[in-house]
């Protein structure tokens, strides 16, 4: 049996791709995994019996009420001649005609609905006119003087009043000085506070009327175009509430240039909320863009073609949007690229500065000596390649192996 000794030329750029493909991704994939193991935390999922009023419940979408029309709005406003009726508050007086003694001013309506009149006691006038008032007096003294001719006569009017709540400068009661309209109330309550924005003037309010009645007027309608048919009467007693602007968002989502809330105005829809997002960026595919909207406790998805819009102009699927939907612009193909390849470049990174780690510390030298049976190690330092060098030779880029051969 002879023994020959064989010289070769040994490429170090082929040398470490194979090295890095073999035991160092095994080696360092591992000691990577292990330190993101040791230090992220991961929580455990459970599901222990709560109290009721403490379990987990998801919450259902809000009720959406539709604007009134004027239709709605005529149905509902009182047609018959306007009658005031005194009410708790109200300063009344009372005048006899010859009779001082039974005359009396600003007798004040008790809360009950009652008022006293000397000779006759207490008289209970809530929700009566002027005139049934006078008329219940008069027939009461006919039983004790000869054709009395009373006069009955409101002094301060404290029963025409409604509530105004919400986003207004002065919320609370306000007195009607004669047949309350919708707008007659908001600018008695001082309209809208001086601190707020243009963003954030009045876009609806509801009258809420009795136990079973509420009417939501577009004041986006009413104010900016004029609809003076949505200036609803206002009824004693009605509250005027008108909602915060910030209580209703839409949420966008994607590959928008700032993705986040956005409050609803007059108009919203799908072109208005991406462009108030920062419009699409480059990564975004305008033909797929999708609208999400919670129905119950499963919602609908809508495809919307923001492509064919821009280039025909069909604005069909230019939809209104409500409180809470959701808008997300989808990515495009090169977009999905862009980001793998952004997310990849770190990893590959990381396993050559593991590579070089390694031949600085002798592994990878060990892991070739046992895997191919070669020594020696590679010079990262040089500027024109690594080199390769046997623990003997001194020669570089040259390894000495011995081999046997058969006779």
């Amino acid at each position: 049996m002879n023994r020959t000794t064989e010289h070769f030329t040994f490429n170090p750029i082929l040398h470490n791709q194979r090295m890095v493909k073999s035991m160092t991704i095994v080696f360092f994939a591992f000691c990577f995994f292990l330190l993101t193991a040791c230090s992220s935390i991961s929580p455990i999922p459970s599901r222990t019996t709560t109290a009721p009023e403490k379990d987990f419940k998801a919450e259902l979408p809000k009720k959406t009420q539709e604007f009134a029309t004027p239709e709605k709005i005529e149905a509902l406003s009182p047609h018959e001649a306007y009658q005031y009726r005194l009410g708790p508050g109200d300063f009344v007086n009372i005048l006899v005609w010859h009779r001082p003694e039974l005359s009396q001013e600003n007798i004040v309506v008790s809360p009950d609905g009652f008022i006293t009149v000397p000779r006759i006691g207490s008289i209970n006038v809530i929700n009566r006119t002027p005139d049934e008032v006078q008329n219940m007096i008069t027939l009461k003294l006919e039983n004790l003087y000869i054709k009395p001719e009373v006069t009955v006569r409101v002094h301060e009017f404290h029963n025409n009043k409604a509530f105004v709540l919400g986003r207004v400068s002065k919320p609370g009661v306000i007195n009607f000085p004669g047949k309350g309209t919708l707008l007659e109330a908001l600018a008695l309550a001082g309209g809208l506070p001086t601190d707020q924005t243009k963003e954030n003037a009045l876009t609806k309010c509801a009258i809420i009327r009795g136990n079973d009645t509420v009417i939501w007027i577009d004041l986006q309608d009413l104010l900016k175009n004029g609809n003076m048919a949505l200036n609803s009467p206002i009824r004693n007693n009605d509250v005027i509430y008108i909602p915060e602007a910030s209580d209703e968002l839409v949420y966008v989502m994607g590959e928008v240039m700032t993705p986040g809330a956005i409050q609803i105005r007059g108009g919203m829809n799908v072109l208005k909320a991406i462009m108030l997002a920062g419009g699409m960026n480059k990564q975004a595919n305008p033909g797929k863009v999708f609208v999400i909207r919670q129905q119950s406790l499963k919602g609908d998805v809508i495809k919307v073609d923001l492509k064919n819009l821009l280039e025909s102009g069909d604005f069909s699927q230019n939809f209104s949007l409500l409180s809470n939907d959701i808008v997300f612009v989808s990515p495009s193909g090169m977009g999905k690229f862009n980001y793998a390849l952004e997310k990849l470049l770190p990893t590959l990174q990381v396993l050559n500065l593991g590579t070089t780690i390694g031949e600085t510390f002798g592994i990878m030298a060990k892991l070739r000596q046992q895997f191919w049976g070669q020594t020696g190690f590679v010079n990262t330092t040089t500027t024109t390649g690594a080199n390769i060098t046997t623990g003997t030779g001194t020669t570089p880029s040259t390894i000495t192996t011995s081999g046997a051969s058969g006779q």
